[in-house]
């Protein structure tokens, strides 16, 4: 065994402990009660959280380049990262621990049944969480809820 093989685990234990830590800087409305229980989720969930309210997200997402299709509710950032929407926490710590090149963020747009913060009882609407990229495109970074999701959460 070389020395790279034990200290991989380490590092990579560090890093999903890293991405845990990080404090999620949100925007929202204070009118939003689903911008609120995604607030609580992301906390249960390790991450320190400092949320403000503004009358309007809009220019702040703008601000942050996420596109106008791909829009929802609040707006965070996170590790240099802009969070739109109800994004799960573990695609989150993802993103922190891959760093992917040319990333901007994520985002779950619009406000789907299932995803965090807006839970309905049983209903899960299927969604994708987007990979925003610097260069205005978006890819498909995750898939969760309904009938292709297994336990995980993730279509496979």
């Amino acid at each position: 065994m070389n020395r790279f093989s034990l200290l991989a685990p380490l590092a990579l234990i560090a890093c999903a402990q890293a991405a845990t830590a990080a404090t999620l800087d949100v925007i929202k409305t204070p009118t939003c009660g689903c911008c609120s229980v995604w607030i609580e989720r992301m906390k249960a969930a390790g991450f320190t959280v400092k949320a403000r309210d503004v009358a309007d997200t809009s220019p702040v997402a703008k601000a942050a380049g996420v596109p106008d299709r791909l829009r929802s509710c609040h707006t965070a950032k996170v590790g240099g990262y802009v969070i739109e929407g109800h994004v799960p926490a573990a695609d989150i710590k993802r993103l922190l621990v891959t760093k992917p090149k040319g990333a901007l963020g994520l985002s779950v747009p619009g406000m789907v049944a299932g995803s965090p913060g807006m839970e309905m009882g049983g209903r899960s609407d299927r969604y994708q969480v987007m990979l925003i990229k610097a260069d205005g495109k978006h890819t498909v970074w995750a898939t969760h809820g309904g009938a292709a999701a297994h336990a995980d959460g993730h279509a496979h």
